[in-house]
């Protein structure tokens, strides 16, 4: 509970979690934005610039420092997942020419870690970092389907299924459905659910006990999905995802 957290470090990440989505602010700003005493505001910011987590610009607006540079290497260099996915990933996204993307849990949504676009002018413009919820989106969904049945169940009563794009699935009985299909068949589809006119193709990634640890997905304008290209499309990714499977010691299906 926040009475057991320091409120000094609390406020402090309350102020960088405004750069998540703010590049550069004004004390002004973050004092607007966060409700906190303009005195407080700028005695945090001293010290986070102090300590080069915050550096200010010729303007006197603050942007996040380099130190969350080397933070985030620590972070990439440590997500083992990545590393070894990645060039398979790249294989894959040289053979299909569509955008590949790597994804994990993070709590209740998941999070890209992993990004290689296609060279095609007319693609999608996600990033790394970016999260979505676990009901919404092929690689999302293929989390979703595998995860422990009471937790999974347990999720679906509680969540707001909200629409995002046109194909987004909001009927909790239907998401049950799509879940079950996905495990059955290894892999799942969607259609315009977190952008409209899309199409994503996930598959899971599992580790050495069998327990699934990423998603991998082929994603990329309707346009270029076209029923008589999916069949070969699964195909390849199904075989991507069990190659990295076997990398993380993964034996088969038990």
């Amino acid at each position: 509970m926040i009475q057991n957290k320091n409120k000094t470090v609390v406020k402090s990440m309350e102020l960088l979690n405004l750069f998540i989505a703010h590049p550069r602010l004004s004390l002004n700003e973050m004092v607007e934005l966060t409700g906190i005493p303009k005195t407080s505001i700028h005695r945090m910011v001293g010290s986070l610039e102090g300590m080069d987590f915050l550096q200010k610009g010729e303007d006197g607006k603050y942007s996040l420092g380099l130190v969350f540079l080397q933070f985030g290497q620590l972070v990439s260099d440590r997500l083992d997942i990545r590393r070894i996915a990645l060039p398979a990933m790249t294989a894959l996204r040289d053979q299909v020419e569509e955008a590949v993307n790597l994804i994990i849990r993070d709590g209740n949504k998941a999070i890209y870690i992993e990004k290689l676009d296609t060279n095609h002018p007319v693609r999608l413009y996600t990033k790394v970092g970016r999260r979505s919820p676990l009901y919404a989106g092929a690689c999302s969904r293929i989390i979703l389907s595998y995860m422990e049945e009471k937790e999974r169940e347990r999720y679906l009563q509680e969540v707001e299924l909200v629409a995002i794009g046109h194909g987004t699935i909001t009927d909790r009985d239907r998401l049950r459905r799509e879940l079950e299909a996905a495990r059955e068949k290894g892999y799942t589809i969607s259609h315009s659910e977190l952008e409209n006119d899309t199409v994503s193709i996930a598959a899971p990634i599992f580790d050495h006990t069998s327990r699934l640890v990423a998603g991998l997905s082929i994603a990329g304008p309707q346009v270029r999905f076209g029923e008589d290209r999916l069949p070969e499309l699964i195909r390849q990714l199904q075989m991507t995802v069990q190659a990295i499977s076997r990398e993380l010691g993964w034996r088969g299906p038990r």
